[in-house]
């Protein structure tokens, strides 16, 4: 990615999207300043995974882009650590080389990631499709008006409902992610129908999803652990070859 340098506005106000980037290569980490800058975006850097959390602390920023390898604490270690107190998004950057970590980011609670070099609409594209997602499920949650279309829903021992945003298996209240419970509701309210994989990413990551299936596979992954008796048998959330999942009824 080489965006082309151009001087931002000085007087542009803070109301932008605030972006944290993480990304200890200088000169990748200025050209992409300015490159996210020209999209509207307001950019705050951080050179290494320490610095990545006191910068995270000091602007509470609305997304982060985080590179995997960094010095002083990984970009893993900063994931996980940010997803103790917040589910801000989170997009993972990796080389080609670090695509399984990437993987395993999203195992950690992060959203999406992107495998260097990568263009800097394709990336822009996948930050605003999750921004989309994050604050439509916030102001679904804010301005709540118990509409039908909001109940519970329980499928044997699982209660999702997206009123409160809340995940109980078997009476136990569980933590969940906003994509995870996003996918999982999708899955629940339509229990017995297979839901192909273009359904579920459309449905879930929204139609200008840029990318394989890996991120779709990897948040099953995530649910079934968390609702499955045995996630390496899962009963609930059952893979239906060549097509997509099925969430079995009870």
């Amino acid at each position: 990615m080489t965006p082309d340098p151009q001087e931002s506005e000085a007087d542009e106000p803070d109301l932008r999207t605030t972006v944290l980037v993480v990304e200890d290569e200088e000169s990748f980490a200025e050209a992409l300043s300015i490159g996210l800058q020209r999209e509207g975006f307001r950019v705050e850097l951080a050179g290494d995974g320490v610095a990545a959390l006191e910068r995270f602390s000091e602007t509470a920023p609305d997304i982060v882009l985080l590179d995997i390898m960094l010095p002083k604490l990984s970009g893993l270690d900063v994931c996980r650590e940010i997803r103790t107190t917040s589910d801000v998004p989170i997009i993972m950057v990796s080389a080609k080389g670090e695509e399984l970590d990437a993987v395993v980011g999203l195992e950690m609670g992060a959203d999406d990631y992107v495998v260097k070099p990568y263009r800097l609409r394709e990336l822009v594209a996948r930050m605003r499709s999750v921004l989309r997602r994050f604050q439509a499920k916030a102001g679904a949650s804010d301005g709540a008006d118990g509409d039908p279309g909001d109940a519970a829903i329980v499928v044997g021992d699982v209660t999702v409902d997206p009123d409160s945003h809340e995940l109980r298996v078997r009476g136990e209240k569980l933590s969940i992610p906003l994509r995870e419970f996003e996918l999982l509701h999708l899955l629940a309210e339509n229990a017995g129908r297979v839901l192909t994989r273009e359904v579920l990413i459309n449905r879930v990551w929204g139609l200008d999803y840029v990318g394989d299936t890996k991120t779709l596979d990897v948040h099953i992954k995530r649910i079934r652990a968390k609702i499955e008796d045995d996630p390496s048998k899962p009963e609930k959330i059952v893979t239906i070859r060549g097509l997509g999942y099925k969430y079995e009824k009870a």
